[in-house]
């Protein structure tokens, strides 16, 4: 899981915030550039056009990244979302088998703007749902509608895309814990992805550009040719281990395991908007939703 680590934390009290990880927002090593697509011959399809993805719209947690989020059928009159890790609970992982829905919770947020400078301060109102069964997932409700944070600090919420990601995607993984993008693409799907006690289903592998660390869990996974949220970042393999914690292994369809030492992942989230009906309230029993029930 890539939550940070206290060794991650002593060695920017001791290195200094330059050396750190957390590079400056305005220039990070992995900023992506504006693409566009070269003319394609009359008889193929043109290449989509790619945009740079910014950190506006991110937030940093306590412990983790995320990013303030809307579905498709979402209003601006509605209680706005942010979508995190389920590891990234702050009453802790949940079991698996777990979910966790309506959880009270005044977690606090920090609202960043596209050069990762911090805006606001966003409140939960509670976990409106949380579990790390099939996927690794935290979605707080707040306190703030989309209408509230757009109007007040110029913000606007991250729509998530509520179709199946396909590979060879162009990604950014955009960290506001670290203030930092990760720029990538789809390099596949993992049948199943094993970590200690937890299986998640359908996840996403990045090449191997997207080289995340601590802190980066619950980042937005970012679809470059359209801005939307794909999948949310939340492992890799560190150390070559088998299936342990921190060292998650693929697993087919035949149970055959297979271990890609720095190579990370991150859960699909084309799911979820189906979960949610008018008013952004949660509702498992909604058709077409497929999230893990209580």
């Amino acid at each position: 899981m890539r939550k940070p680590l206290v060794a991650a934390l002593f060695a920017l009290v001791m290195t200094g915030a330059g050396a750190a990880p957390a590079v400056a927002a305005s220039a990070p090593e992995s900023t992506p550039t504006h693409v566009s697509a070269k003319a394609a011959p009359a008889h193929t399809e043109a290449a989509p056009t790619l945009q740079a993805v910014s950190l506006a719209g991110t937030v940093a947690l306590s412990n983790c990244s995320g990013s303030v989020v809307r579905f498709p059928n979402s209003a601006d009159s509605d209680p706005a979302l942010v979508l995190s890790n389920g590891h990234c609970l702050e009453t802790g992982f949940p079991d698996p088998g777990e979910v966790i829905v309506g959880q009270a919770s005044s977690r606090t947020f920090s609202l960043l703007n596209s050069a990762g400078t911090k805006v606001a301060t966003l409140r939960a109102s509670k976990v409106a749902y949380s579990t790390m069964t099939d996927t690794d997932i935290t979605i707080y409700q707040l306190t703030s509608t989309y209408a509230t944070i757009k109007n007040s600090y110029g913000i606007s919420a991250l729509t998530v895309q509520n179709t199946h990601p396909t590979a060879g995607t162009a990604i950014t993984v955009a960290s506001g814990y670290w203030k930092r993008l990760y720029n990538c693409s789809i390099d596949g799907f993992v049948y199943r992805l094993k970590e200690g006690d937890w299986t998640w289903k359908d996840s996403v592998r990045y090449t191997s550009a997207c080289n995340t660390i601590g802190g980066t869990s619950g980042s937005p996974v970012v679809d470059q040719s359209t801005g939307k949220v794909v999948a949310v970042n939340n492992t890799g393999n560190e150390d070559g281990e088998r299936c342990t914690v921190n060292n998650p292994c693929e697993v087919d369809a035949s149970g055959n395991v297979t271990v890609r030492q720095g190579i990370n992942y991150a859960e699909e989230t084309y799911q979820i908007p189906a979960c949610f009906t008018t008013g952004n309230k949660l509702d498992l029993t909604a058709s077409g939703c497929v999230l893990p029930k209580p």
